[in-house]
């Protein structure tokens, strides 16, 4: 069986983290959407760690690093991101990292049509991180993609990319020097050879050995091309659906699935966010909780927790349980509240609205806790945590009918409580 962790909000929950826990135990970590957009910090022996299309899992040495063909890959960012990273210490090679061949390559003109599409969005945008993901895989659902597999049949290769360029030319009109790009993936290709295979039967084997094999999410399910608030979401399926046809995973074969929640609420980019808050409350989760994204550097937008938003993304993932991280950034608030409804018109919604416009101009139904108003950081037992936090924590798992089983309490590996 594989084991999933899932962003159960709207992404920057700290998935990498509780990845980097378990990774400790697994022999194999699989990406399956996404691509470079996507943003985890580990801190491991005091080193802090970058990763962005690179799994996780890499921080442990005895694991085995799996990205999968739902994943979208520009070759250039995975060489920087790994350079950068055995730079720091960590070791990896093509015998810890693996590649399938059925990824879709990122491209820079796809990363030049996604800012051009912002740009032409203008007050509309996205809020997208310009990573090119988007375009790519516009790319792939219409059959224009190009595959990892087409690297090593250069003049197919060619073909290819300079049909999905023209596409895009054709469509946008701006100039580019295709020749350049082609001519840095001539190189590209030697490169990644080593790290490409078919990672399909590669998981299966791994499975069915009964080894370990853990799927490290990105994003998170309200950025889910479905089931997000479209159309401020990105290109992927980013919930348990998105295991099942980024990695080749059949449904029986999915055992735990954890859920990622942060103690309150962030996003990145445009949107509707009910729960924001636009006052003090926001400065400090901001300000304490350093709530900038990794991948973008952009201040991210702070609130309080959302459980219509919980209740959604469990329905759709079916949490076994959770890990709520950033506990400790509300240690010095009097009060905390909880979004449980919406008000919209005079009726009350507990289940999340597909409508913009209803989430923008819906009203939330809070429920108020007392704070607990002192420092968490240091501990590591459930039943040492003071009573007011004790009761927020379980006020959670009975709002989302799913069990706790890990808190984080700070950044380092070791700020994580088991609860049992």
């Amino acid at each position: 069986m594989a084991n999933v962790v899932l962003g159960a909000q709207w992404g920057d929950e700290g998935k990498g983290k509780l990845v980097d826990v378990l990774a400790q135990k697994a022999d194999m970590v699989c990406r399956a959407a996404g691509g470079n957009n996507a943003g985890h910090t580990i801190i491991a022996n005091g080193v802090p760690y970058d990763f962005h299309l690179l799994p996780s899992g890499l921080v442990n040495d005895s694991c085995i690093s799996v990205i999968g063909n739902g994943v979208v890959v520009h070759l250039p960012s995975f060489f920087d991101e790994m350079d950068a990273n055995v730079k720091k210490g960590l070791k990896v090679d093509h015998t810890r990292l693996k590649l399938s061949d059925r990824a879709h390559l990122v491209f820079d003109f796809h990363q030049l049509v996604d800012g051009m599409n912002e740009q032409q969005l203008g007050k509309d945008s996205l809020g997208t991180t310009k990573k090119g993901i988007g375009p790519t895989y516009s790319s792939k659902a219409s059959r224009s993609g190009v595959r990892v597999h087409h690297l090593f049949r250069w003049d197919e290769f060619v073909a290819l990319y300079t049909k999905c360029l023209e596409g895009h030319q054709k469509r946008y009109g701006f100039e580019y020097d295709g020749k350049a790009e082609l001519a840095r993936y001539k190189a590209l290709a030697e490169r990644i050879r080593p790290y490409v295979i078919d990672t399909i039967p590669y998981i299966h084997k791994a499975i069915d050995e009964k080894k370990n094999v853990l799927v490290e999410g990105a994003n998170a399910i309200m950025l889910d091309l479905d089931f997000g608030t479209y159309p401020f979401v990105t290109s992927s399926s980013t919930g348990v659906g998105g295991v099942v046809t980024g990695l080749g995973i059949p449904p029986r074969k999915i055992g735990e699935v954890y859920g990622v929640v942060k103690a309150y609420t962030t996003r990145v980019g445009a949107g509707p966010f009910p729960t924001e808050q636009l006052n003090s409350v926001g400065e400090h989760l901001q300000t304490v909780g350093h709530e900038y994204g990794v991948t973008t550097g952009r201040k991210r937008r702070c609130g309080w927790l959302d459980i219509v938003v919980l209740k959604h993304s469990h329905l759709l993932n079916d949490y076994t349980s959770i890990n709520v991280t950033k506990l400790d950034i509300l240690d010095q608030l009097p009060e905390i509240k909880i979004g449980v409804a919406y008000i919209h018109n005079g009726k009350r919604y507990t289940d999340f609205p597909a409508d913009l416009d209803t989430l923008a101009e819906s009203t939330v139904e809070y429920e108020t806790m007392p704070g607990w108003m002192s420092d968490i950081s240091k501990v590591r037992k459930y039943s040492d945590l003071p009573a007011n936090c004790r009761k927020y924590v379980e006020r959670i798992e009975a709002l989302m009918g799913v069990p706790v089983k890990w808190i984080g309490v700070g950044p380092a590996r070791d700020a994580m409580i088991t609860k049992e």
